[in-house]
């Protein structure tokens, strides 16, 4: 049996570094694309301890053509790309009102167009044999409208939405390929050092923080999933819970504790690089600075929930919660 192949956008560093090695032990060979060439080669010199083959493109994901071309290459040079995770993305923090046009459109380039050239470009290749599996990456519900991150917010929620319509399109069309979402909470990456930041303070992640091998094994999951999305967690599915039932309750608990939940007490040390016109030099690996907190593979909080599971979950919630209101209405009328 030939070896399966998948592409990893944002390979360098971060999710995208920790899902090449868990992709690379489920038996794939790696197509690693990238802004930052220094990076996708250790990545790949990585993969080649394990005996994972590689194919190192260094690119801008904004670039559709580049994104195009890059497929066609990895068809001939690798082989047929059976799974396509894009996990390029890049943002700026601040309020809206001291936010640029042009960072905004920038961040909406790299982190939205940039899943959406992915995808195109995926599509293109695996329609030749009707299979396959694109994987994009979503904020979890409890990182969903959070102050200061409208620019990430924007570009996830215009994916999520991209793929909602592109899902029953291919049923129509009756291609098997999937389109997965992976919702994470806080990932202990290197972003969180060279993330565009306007707010003056040094960031830091918000809520439970996992470790960038959790969110690599949520991707490894989808690729083989037949859910629509798979969440982290039991946070998250409490969190999509709290914004259905109480909105307002949970925006005006953001407002009151969101600014400081993503901010450090200290004053950051002048401007620093980032990476959102161009990639910041330096090796950078998978984990960010914030391991002490960080929940690991092993840990028992540490748990994967589709979305079919969810749903039942909901269901039984919902069904309860109507049984105890039919009761209550039944006790009310005969008292």
């Amino acid at each position: 049996m030939p070896t399966q192949i998948a592409v990893i956008t944002g390979a360098g560093a971060g999710i995208g570094r920790a899902a090449a090695r868990a992709l690379g032990r489920a038996g794939f060979d790696i197509a690693l694309l990238g802004r930052n060439e220094d990076r996708l080669k250790e990545t790949a010199e990585n993969l080649a301890k394990h005996s994972v083959r590689s194919l190192v493109i260094p690119l801008d994901v904004s670039d559709a053509k580049a994104v195009q071309d890059a497929a066609e290459r990895i068809e001939t040079e690798l082989g047929p790309i059976s799974v396509w995770a894009n996990c390029a993305g890049a943002t700026v923090v601040g309020q809206v009102a001291a936010l640029s046009a042009d960072d905004i459109r920038r961040a909406t380039e790299v982190t939205y167009l940039g899943s959406v050239n992915g995808t195109l470009a995926a599509l293109g290749v695996m329609r030749r044999r009707g299979q396959g599996a694109i994987i994009n990456l979503d904020l979890a519900p409890n990182l969903r409208g959070m102050p200061l991150q409208a620019a990430e917010n924007g570009a996830r929620s215009a994916l999520r939405g991209f793929c909602e319509s592109l899902r029953p399109e291919l049923l129509h069309d009756a291609d098997n390929i999937r389109v997965v979402m992976v919702d994470l909470p806080a990932i202990n990456t290197p972003h969180y050092g060279w993330t565009r930041n306007l707010t003056g303070k040094r960031l830091k992640p918000v809520g439970p923080v996992y470790e960038p091998e959790v969110a690599a094994e949520a991707i490894c999951r989808a690729a083989f999933s037949t859910s629509r999305s798979i969440s982290i967690g039991a946070t998250n599915s409490f969190a999509a819970l709290w914004h259905m039932v109480a909105p307002g309750c949970r925006e005006a608990r953001m407002a009151e504790k969101g600014y400081k939940a993503q901010m450090e007490h200290d004053w950051a040390e002048g401007p620093q690089p980032d990476d959102l016109y161009k990639s910041v030099p330096g090796s950078f690996g998978a984990q960010g600075p914030f391991d002490e907190h960080s929940r690991r593979l092993d840990s028992p909080l540490t748990f994967f929930v589709p979305s079919s599971l969810r749903a039942g979950i909901f269901g039984a919630l919902t069904a309860m919660g109507l049984t105890a209101l039919m009761a209550h209405i039944r006790n009310c009328r005969k008292s």
